[in-house]
């Protein structure tokens, strides 16, 4: 079984977020595919379903379990099905609950994806264990079906902060103490920035991930604060983690987003069963 392994949101080898991609005509079982996240041990593997030349589904898993969206593994997929699988410049994934994801590549080969704005909203309470996680003063909570987003007063705040994981770990949407029926929830710090629109930095550690290198998906969240503050629809975003990556978000109409960015093929392998 060929697997791929691509850099997303980066031009560099070693830099973005990589994520691994399979392709097949058919999906694999369920507890095949966490387990190869798991044994692959990066943030997303995605899972790729061809229906036909210009239309395909996708799933994503963490080495823990199955999430609903991810932004970074769907440019390593689109990056893969462009150059491997299909001559068409604009491809269709069919994505349960969250509709269709239109997916164009340019001649300079940036990938850009169109996806429906996550919006936040300012939230006034937020957990108690969110506030003790953080080592930081911050400025404003936003809150969206997939994060707290933390907004910070200096980029220098977004890179010192140290947060505690075990904690984190721990926030839900509730803004109450935390019940196992309770969904948990991602957090994400933001900062307007001089070089850049705004600097993110993304903690995941109830889906196995502490900090993620680059996340598109809560640009869906983070660039609809950032383009309403600054005025603007065109926005460069920075993800500071230690890797780093850059993202070309542009909101669009109809509570549409499109973020784009560039991948960098790093390995193709076999995996042998």
């Amino acid at each position: 079984m060929k697997m791929y392994q691509v850099d997303a949101f980066t031009t560099e080898l070693f830099k973005g977020n990589p994520a691994a991609v399979i392709v097949q005509d058919e999906w694999l079982d369920d507890s095949l595919m966490q387990n190869i996240a798991l044994e692959n041990n990066l943030s997303e593997t995605a899972f790729v379903k061809i229906l036909d030349a210009e239309n395909y589904e996708i799933r994503w898993f963490t080495p823990t379990k199955e999430v609903d969206f991810c932004g970074h593994a769907t440019l390593a997929s689109s990056f893969v099905l462009f150059q491997d699988y299909t001559e068409h410049k604009t491809i269709r994934f069919h994505v349960k609950n969250l509709g269709i994801f239109t997916v164009s590549q340019d001649e300079d080969g940036r990938i850009r994806m169109n996806f429906p704005v996550r919006r936040p909203v300012l939230v006034d309470e937020y957990p108690a264990v969110l506030r003790a996680a953080l080592t930081k003063t911050f400025k404003n909570v936003y809150l969206n079906e997939q994060a707290y987003i933390i907004e910070y007063e200096s980029v220098q705040d977004v890179l010192d902060e140290t947060p505690d994981f075990a904690l984190l770990k721990q926030v839900n949407d509730r803004r109450t103490a935390i019940t196992a029926s309770e969904p948990l929830l991602d957090v994400a710090l933001t900062a307007g920035a001089e070089h850049y629109d705004c600097v993110s930095r993304y903690f995941a550690p109830s889906n196995g991930i502490n900090e993620d290198p680059v996340t598109g998906s809560i640009h869906t969240g983070i660039v609809a604060i950032w383009a309403e503050r600054l005025g603007k629809r065109k926005l460069i975003a920075y993800q500071a983690s230690q890797r780093g990556g850059v993202l070309y978000c542009e909101m669009l109409d109809n509570e549409r987003i499109e973020v784009s960015g560039y991948g960098k093929l790093y390995m193709q392998a076999e995996i042998l069963f």
